[in-house]
């Protein structure tokens, strides 16, 4: 019989020292093997107990989140998930938690009584699972290393139809695998990016706006109308589904409030099929690290329909649900590292550049 995922809880609140333990030992698989109230503790705590996983407030005394996390990563190589407050300043510092190693995050409810943590219990119970499995590939090792660096962008006065509008779908490891590729995009880039990548609401925005620091197109979280056009990528909100529409006005992007799909609202699979319907071989599907299949039968929709299918290598995904589920379903037409994936993405625009291919707005 497998032991139990070995886990230390670290938060200021006593509260939530209580209430997070209870909710995740509910699974026989997880120990919950100490707390601990700030980042001086959990070190201690860490030396002590050998926990597999740790999960970490970031507003905490003494040491706080931010220099615990760097600690935990740096002296013991664990993966740290962060249980995130869900405000503006909470997300701001989740993404930093990311850029520094963090494996993943959930965020606390608004009011965290009993009943509401229930709300992220299952979420947690299975980044933990997977985090007590999970080694973080080389090329992310890298990026989470380097500061965020501001790009400036090109100057684009028209708006050019694109060669091709490519669809990302992406889960955990996402965010820093997600800036690994954009970032690596020429200002050029002649193709169209829309993205989806599993975040809770009010968390996209600032994602979208981190990655158009780092990137030399242009990245913005995508609105109800806006144009599929060359140069710049769509980061769907959380808690929307986005589709590709064409339209007599110019191709676009629209949101909705539908019911979630495979468990997520957006899905991977929602905006897969709509590239599949509206685009057919001028769609690109790329599946990228995360948990469960959100997306396999999508991609297999655009592969159906001619496009271009491409899934991330499994030594190069913080986890490989998503594009195992899809590779072994034979959706694939090509298994890309993520060192390559940007390279890859580029030359298959290019190329349908230089066929005269491009779509018309």
């Amino acid at each position: 019989m497998r032991q139990p995922v070995r886990v230390l809880v670290v938060d200021d609140s006593a509260l939530m020292r209580k209430l997070i333990p209870q909710i995740i030992e509910r699974d026989p698989s997880i120990q919950v093997v100490g707390t601990a109230m700030d980042g001086e503790f959990a070190m201690r705590k860490i030396a002590e107990l050998n926990p597999q996983v740790v999960t970490l407030d970031l507003e905490m005394p003494r040491m706080d989140g931010m220099e615990a996390l760097r600690a935990i990563t740096r002296k013991y190589h664990l993966p740290v998930i962060i249980v995130s407050s869900h405000s503006v300043q909470g997300a701001s510092a989740t993404f930093k938690a990311l850029a520094l190693g963090a494996f993943d995050f959930v965020t606390k409810p608004k009011d965290a009584a009993s009943a509401h943590m229930e709300a992220i219990a299952a979420e947690l119970v299975a980044k933990i699972k997977v985090a007590a499995q999970t080694r973080v590939p080389q090329p992310l090792r890298e990026i989470v290393a380097q500061p965020v660096v501001p790009t400036p962008k090109s100057s684009v006065t028209t708006r050019k139809p694109p060669s091709r509008v490519v669809a990302i779908g992406v889960s955990t490891g996402g965010p820093n695998a997600v800036q690994y590729v954009l970032s690596q995009l020429s200002p050029d880039f002649p193709g169209s990016i829309v993205v989806v990548q599993h975040m809770p609401e009010g968390f996209t925005e600032m994602f979208a706006r981190r990655l158009d620091e780092c990137c030399g197109i242009e990245v913005k979280e995508a609105q109800s109308g806006d144009l599929l056009v060359a140069g710049r990528a769509l980061v769907c909100p959380g808690n929307r589904h986005i589709k590709v529409k064409r339209m007599p006005l110019g191709d676009m992007v629209v949101l909705s409030d539908d019911e979630k799909v495979n468990g997520h609202r957006p899905s991977v699979d929602v905006l897969f099929k709509s590239v599949a319907q509206e685009f057919g071989a001028q769609g690109m599907g790329v599946l990228m690290t995360g948990m469960g299949e959100d997306g396999a039968e999508g991609l297999g929709a655009i592969k159906a329909a001619g496009g271009m299918t491409v899934a991330q290598s499994e030594d190069s995904c913080v986890v490989y649900g998503m594009p195992k589920a899809a590779i072994e379903r034979g959706h694939a037409l090509r298994v890309v590292p993520l060192e390559a994936m940007a390279n890859t993405i580029q030359a298959q625009c290019a190329t349908d550049r230089g066929r005269g291919t491009a779509l018309k707005l």
